[in-house]
């Protein structure tokens, strides 16, 4: 039986809440009326 990935799995959980977190960054935004930029890197 295969060992479970538990890395991939964090992987993706952590890219998931980025995700939210750009969602929701640029939806305040939006309610701002202020022009969604990237954040630097």
């Amino acid at each position: 039986m295969a060992k479970p990935n538990y890395s991939y799995e964090k992987r993706q959980k952590e890219l998931a809440k980025k995700k939210k977190q750009e969602e929701k960054r640029k939806r305040k935004q939006a309610s701002k009326g202020e022009p969604a930029t990237e954040p630097p890197k």
